[in-house]
């Protein structure tokens, strides 16, 4: 009886490590008109067109909001159109900005949207990258906190999908003669400097066991 109550501990115990980080759901409006302007920035940015906006995600992006707080954070992400103040990306589409993730300073992982669903985070790779923003920015630095859950759920979404690439949104730009680079728009680019250049070495460094690929390979 002994083995067998050891045994059955064990088996807990491995689902439990096996389950990846504790995610808050917390969904973004995700509509039918939300829907279809993502089918319509699909077309419109990579030239794709589908019946549904799912992605097969290869990359994730890390971004900071630059919004001092998890609520307007994501009161920035929930709506479907863009804030007409948005002008730097307001010629891409009416579509709003948004992310599959969103890490409050405490280190609580919210999700938003599906993984598989394309989210507007990044120019030219939205296709194929999963988006995790971090509440913070330059007058608020990311901490310590949203390191270890970074890190925690880089790891699962690698056990999850195909993922080759881990970059800072400052990063993105790199890939444009890379094959996974697929923006019509030659005129659309925006200059990023999140997550911080620290942030990111301090997960890679942590991530370095997962091989995963830090700079594009043509």
């Amino acid at each position: 009886m002994k083995k067998k109550n050891t045994f059955l501990l064990v088996a807990i115990v491995s689902i439990l490590f096996s389950c990846g980080p504790k995610i808050v759901e917390e969904p973004i409006l995700f509509n039918d008109e939300r829907n279809a302007l993502t089918k319509d920035y699909m077309k419109m940015h990579y030239d794709l067109d589908v019946d549904s906006p799912t992605i097969l995600p290869k990359m994730v992006v890390v971004h900071w909001t630059a919004i001092p707080s998890f609520q307007k954070s994501f009161d920035a992400f929930y709506d479907v159109h863009l804030p007409s103040f948005r002008t730097a990306i307001s010629g891409g589409g009416s579509l709003n900005v948004s992310s599959h993730f969103l890490v409050d300073q405490d280190g609580t992982i919210y999700k938003l949207m599906p993984e598989t669903t394309m989210a507007r985070h990044v120019i030219g790779l939205n296709h194929c990258a999963i988006g995790i923003e971090n509440v913070g920015g330059p007058d608020m630095p990311l901490t310590k906190a949203q390191l270890k859950a970074n890190i925690k759920l880089i790891k699962y979404l690698k056990k999850k999908y195909p993922i080759d690439y881990v970059i800072g949104h400052y990063e993105y730009q790199l890939f444009e003669d890379h094959e996974l680079w697929l923006e019509q728009d030659e005129g659309y680019r925006t200059e990023k400097s999140d997550p911080d250049e620290a942030f990111m070495a301090d997960i890679r460094k942590n991530i370095a066991h997962l091989d995963l690929k830090t700079l594009p390979e043509n």
